[in-house]
């Protein structure tokens, strides 16, 4: 399938054409590299969709979250993208890519497209292309974009600078959910989410949003005149819900309010610039003929103990210029 082809596909909204195109940009043959830029470029740029990111430890019930969650949207007229990544295997390279068959409901929609995709040793909780990937999921006209990520840590910052907002999900039971959770996270949230809280852990689910609201009391606000909302959930029973969205509408709401929106998004793609000339130049370190001598030796070098790491990276950056 060409470029022209892929791009009149998406811009149709046919989901066998994103899937097809996603697949190209995750490719790392140089030759569809090039044509992974030509499609990008074809393709307009929206400003009129929402970015959320969406995070929690594993077993807090993300899937189960965002398949109630995307069948709310969609009952209110939306078009939900997915783009769920999967942790990758450090040995084989491989992931099991679940998420798919977990949200059988939401992936029998017509107008949902649900796309898992391994991490690939990428850190920061989402694939290497989830740029790329959200950028052509609005072009083919999903208006919603969900991110849920690997997991909670400290380099989840990286997600939280592709998306408009951020929501981290939890689980009750107050004390040992905010000992786990780094001060890091806590000044990335915008939307606070405690899952499972029904039953028995109804209780430890008001003890808990209780906890988050004192912690986030004691930090700065990532927004002047705007507080994290924390809501208690069931994802499960789907109660709550509605709420979330809701809140998550107020956030946008502010952020547009106070021409933020906007500047979220420029910044979003300098940051975007920023990590694409980071790895292209990697990319031509290891890759480019001219240096490959010069690291084979100074790899047998460090190995040897002539020097040490840290000389050896001085002096492959020196002769790089």
């Amino acid at each position: 399938m060409t470029v022209a082809q892929l791009a009149e596909g998406i811009s149709k909204g046919k989901r066998r054409h994103l899937a097809k195109a996603i697949t190209l940009i995750e490719s790392s043959r140089e030759e569809d590299q090039q044509k992974a830029a030509e499609l990008l470029s074809a393709l307009p740029k929206r400003n009129d969709t929402l970015r959320l990111g969406i995070s929690g430890v594993p077993g807090v019930g993300k899937s189960t979250f965002i398949e109630a969650f995307g069948n709310l949207l969609i009952e209110q007229g939306h078009r939900v993208a997915v783009l769920a990544v999967d942790p990758s295997s450090p040995t084989t390279g491989g992931s099991i890519l679940g998420d798919k068959t977990r949200m059988e409901l939401l992936s029998g929609k017509e107008e949902a497209f649900i796309r898992p995709s391994p991490t690939a040793g990428t850190l920061g909780g989402v694939a290497k292309k989830t740029r790329e990937s959200i950028q052509l999921c609005e072009a083919a006209g999903y208006d919603i974009v969900l991110v849920e990520t690997v997991g909670v840590g400290q380099s989840e910052f990286e997600v939280a600078s592709m998306v408009d907002c951020f929501m981290v999900l939890m689980l009750p039971g107050a004390g040992d959910s905010l000992q786990g959770i780094k001060r890091g996270i806590l000044e990335i949230t915008d939307v606070m989410v405690i899952n499972k809280a029904d039953g028995d852990q109804k209780k430890l689910a008001e003890m808990a949003k209780s906890e988050y609201k004192n912690a986030f009391h004691m930090l700065a606000p990532k927004y002047p005149g705007m507080e994290v909302a924390i809501l208690t959930i069931s994802a499960l029973q789907k109660e709550g819900i509605a709420e979330v969205w809701e809140a998550v509408n107020q956030f946008k709401e502010h952020l547009t309010s106070n021409n933020l929106f906007d500047k979220n998004r420029n910044k979003q793609d300098l940051n975007w610039f920023k990590r694409l000339v980071e790895d292209e130049v990697l990319h031509r370190i290891w890759n480019q003929a001219s240096t490959q001598q010069m690291v084979s030796d100074l790899k047998d070098d460090m190995l040897s103990g002539k020097i040490s790491a840290t000389e050896a990276a001085r002096r492959l950056m020196d002769e790089i210029g």
